[in-house]
C-alpha cells in the first residue's frame, strides 16, 4: 500500500500522541488498576455481604463454603496488591491468571448449555476471561523481563 506525506505525517503524529499518553508516569499504574479492578471490587462486595459470598460458593459446590469464601477474598486482594505494588508482580499476575482460568472453567461451562442466548453469553464471558488471564500473563512476562534486565546490568557493574 502506498503512503503519502500527509498519511505519513498523520501516522507519525498519532504514534507520537499514543507514545506520550501510554508512557506517561500514571498510564502503567492506571492500566494495572483497571486490570485488577474486578479482583478488588469482588472481594469488597463479598466482605460487605459475606452471607452472599457463602451462597455463591455453595452454588458452585465449593465446601466448606465459608472457608472458600474467605480464601477467595484474601487471595484476590493479596494477589492484586502484589500486582499493583510491583512487589513480586510476576507472581501475583500469574496467580490471578491461573485463578481466572480455573474459576472461569468452573463457572462458565458454556459447552454444557443448549444452543441459544444463554450459551452465547456464557461463551463470550468465558473467552473474555481467557483474554483477561492472557493480559496477566503479559504483565508477568514484562515484569520478569525487567527484573532479568536489571539483574544483568547489576552483574555487569
Amino acid at each position: 500500500m502506498e503512503t503519502s506525506p500527509i498519511t505519513d505525517a498523520k501516522d507519525g503524529a498519532l504514534r507520537l500522541l499514543a507514545a506520550r499518553v501510554l508512557t506517561a508516569p500514571f498510564a502503567g499504574e492506571l492500566a494495572l488498576l483497571a486490570l485488577c479492578a474486578a479482583y478488588i471490587q469482588g472481594p469488597i462486595v463479598k466482605l460487605v455481604d459475606f452471607s452472599g459470598a457463602i451462597a455463591e460458593m455453595q452454588h458452585f459446590g465449593l465446601t466448606p463454603a465459608p472457608v472458600f469464601a474467605a480464601v477467595v477474598i484474601a487471595f484476590e486482594l493479596a494477589m492484586s496488591a502484589l500486582v499493583l505494588t510491583g512487589y513480586w508482580r510476576w507472581f501475583g499476575a500469574l496467580a490471578l491468571a491461573g485463578f481466572t482460568l480455573a474459576a472461569t472453567s468452573l463457572v462458565l461451562r458454556f459447552w454444557e448449555l443448549p444452543p441459544g442466548l444463554e450459551r452465547s453469553m456464557a461463551m463470550n464471558a468465558f473467552f473474555e476471561h481467557v483474554g483477561l488471564a492472557g493480559a496477566f500473563v503479559l504483565v508477568a512476562g514484562q515484569d520478569l523481563s525487567r527484573r532479568n534486565a536489571r539483574s544483568a546490568s547489576d552483574a555487569g557493574r
